[in-house]
């Protein structure tokens, strides 16, 4: 009974403490895709090993600096926002560097659309 309570509380933080993390850029036009797609690949991204993690990263960036390849926005948000998620794990795994891990969450989470294509031109 008592793993229950905690489980229960524990996924109840989760589901009112991880939107407020992100509400702090309400400003953001594509803050609701950003959530949807956090909750959509935050359980498959959690279980990515460093050599997954890295196929998906190098993946980002060729992509990102190739200039015959524009990303569609949900695309690009695909792969901030799972790069967002595997830092998020990198804090839980190594509690020495949360803040870090928290920050480059934040900085990923952040990253808009228009300042992609703005860097296509």
């Amino acid at each position: 009974m008592q793993k229950l309570l905690c489980f229960f509380v524990l996924w109840m933080g989760m589901v009112f403490a991880v939107p407020a993390v992100h509400a702090q850029n309400s400003s953001d036009p594509d803050l609701a895709m950003k959530h949807a797609l956090y909750t959509k690949y935050r359980k498959e991204v959690l279980a990515y090993d460093k050599k997954h993690y890295d196929e998906l990263f190098f993946a980002f960036f060729e992509k990102q600096n190739d200039p015959t390849i524009t990303l569609a926005k949900e695309e690009y948000y695909t792969y901030t926002i799972k790069i967002a998620i595997y830092s998020e794990k990198l804090g839980m795994l190594y509690k020495d560097q949360k803040e870090v891990a928290e920050q480059t969450k934040r900085e990923w989470f952040d990253k808009r659309y228009e300042a992609y294509l703005q860097s296509k031109k």
